[in-house]
């Protein structure tokens, strides 16, 4: 007779638990990459005397938007792109496909190899160059692609070898330089001045962890599936509990790095959060403190370029189903060498139009598909999901071509939205957007509707199915 645990489509209570713990771990590896270990020392440094108020918003952006992102796609019980179909089939797929790419070899994934090259390679050995750029990188992402390559093993991989030698490093290195100076706060710079919660929001920002999120989140429910989370209803309810798991776990890591920058004697000379943590490990491990902080670099980057890897392979093989994971993967790997070869500044070059862009149609989607749930009994989005995810695309495609210099006569009909000149004057518009767009889902029932010729398109497509493979001959 099966046990309770296995009738409702989980494991056993302990093993469960052990797996949730190992995702909640797999999570947080594929979260704290290159950006994620060097931004916040240096929203700690920089802020100074208001370091309280630029940390909880570089949290806000770091830890709780990456958070609500995998707990939509959990609830929704939907891929990215189906998700993004809320604002129509088109806005699904383009959507979709520019956040894995962005998070994936165009940027985040490269970035993972250029970082680890730049901060941990050269000053441990010296090692500089094209042809020792070159060459190192190319044995990191094949390591990265070795390890990807079986997508269902990802959680022993990551979440029970890799991410606990990680976990380890980091806590020594943030205990001893916490102890080992007293905390000497200085004046915050101009940026932290006057808005140091604004600021710290849009250094969480440049992490894209809200849009990794999004992405991840096939990762997670396709492991969680594997290691025996049958039901939806134990997938989502697992995959929430790890993903809150995981965003504790960083932002902990995140408020140790950010308070031990403040720790370290002269510490607003630096213009580097790379720089700042490896003297901060040389101040406080003397001659092995470089080796410990190459070792934590080079373990962050590498777990995160295998979930990248994972996570954007996975995908691919889903939207073409003629292709396979592996095809994907190798395709990803050796885009990646390409791009981290050029180094890192070539590699952030091309980031800020992509965040600036992606940003604010993830946020709304996050937002209104957690929204949806608490009111569904009183309206069902159709129209607020389409005309919001529009204006926001529309108003962040617009402040892009703004801030490259293509049409400055653009400036001043955008500075009449709030918070413009944050890159928040997308914000209004949106809400404003949908406002309208619930006034005419409860008019109309527009989403009520949809759902129905959804729900029947879906039914006819499974009775057709059963239809074909009970005439199907036998062999």
């Amino acid at each position: 007779m099966a046990s309770s645990s296995t009738a409702v489509g989980a494991p056993n209570k302990k093993g469960g638990i052990l797996t949730v713990i190992a995702a909640s771990l797999m999570l947080f590896s594929m979260f704290f990459g290159a950006g994620n270990l060097i931004f916040p020392p240096m929203v700690g440094v920089s802020s100074g005397t208001n370091f309280w108020p630029a940390v909880i918003g570089f949290l806000a952006a770091g830890v709780l938007l990456p958070v609500l992102a995998i707990v939509a796609v959990a609830i929704s019980g939907r891929s990215v792109r189906d998700l993004g179909a809320n604002g129509g089939a088109f806005f699904g797929v383009v959507f979709a496909v520019m956040a894995y790419l962005s998070i994936g070899a165009f940027y985040a994934l490269p970035r993972t190899g250029a970082v680890s090259m730049e901060t941990a390679i050269t000053p441990l050995f010296g090692w500089e160059g094209t042809m020792a750029n070159g060459l190192f990188n190319a044995v990191f992402f094949l390591i990265a692609l070795a390890l990807s390559w079986r997508p269902t093993t990802i959680i022993d991989t990551l979440g029970r070898f890799l991410t606990p030698a990680l976990v380890i490093l980091l806590v020594i290195l943030i205990t001893l330089a916490a102890f080992a100076n007293g905390r000497n706060p200085g004046t915050p710079t101009e940026d932290y001045m006057d808005a140091p919660m604004v600021t710290g929001l849009f250094e969480g920002y440049n992490t894209m962890d809200a849009i990794a999120g999004l992405a991840f989140s096939i990762v997670i429910v396709t492991s969680l599936r594997e290691k025996g989370f049958k039901t939806k209803g134990a997938q989502v309810r697992s995959t929430i509990t790890a993903s809150l798991i995981a965003g504790a776990l960083l932002a902990a890591i995140y408020l140790g790095l950010a308070w031990i920058s403040q720790t370290l004697p002269g510490g607003q000379e630096y213009d580097s959060g790379a720089t700042l943590l490896a003297d901060a490990a040389n101040l406080t491990m003397g001659t092995v403190g470089q080796s410990v902080f190459s070792a934590i670099v080079i373990l962050a980057c590498l777990t995160t370029a295998v979930g990248l890897i994972t996570a954007t392979s996975e995908f691919f093989a889903m939207l073409v189903p003629k292709t396979n994971y592996h095809l994907w993967a190798c395709l990803f790997t050796a885009m990646s060498i390409l791009f981290a070869f050029q180094g890192l500044d070539t590699v952030l070059s091309i980031a800020v139009p992509f965040i600036t862009f992606l940003y604010p149609p993830a946020i709304t989607l996050i937002l209104l598909t957690l929204i949806q749930p608490l009111v569904k009994n009183a309206v069902v989005f159709y129209w607020t999901f389409r005309l919001a995810l529009w204006v926001s695309v529309i108003w962040s495609a617009l402040t892009v071509i703004t801030n490259q210099g293509w049409t400055p006569f653009l400036e001043n009909f955008l500075a009449l939205s709030p918070g413009q000149a944050l890159d928040l004057g997308w914000a209004v518009p949106t809400a404003i957007a949908a406002v309208i767009g619930v006034i005419i889902d409860a008019a109309t029932k527009a989403g009520e509707k949809y759902e129905e010729r959804k729900a029947a398109a879906e039914a006819d497509a499974k009775a057709s199915a059963n239809a074909e493979t009970t005439t199907a001959p036998t062999a």
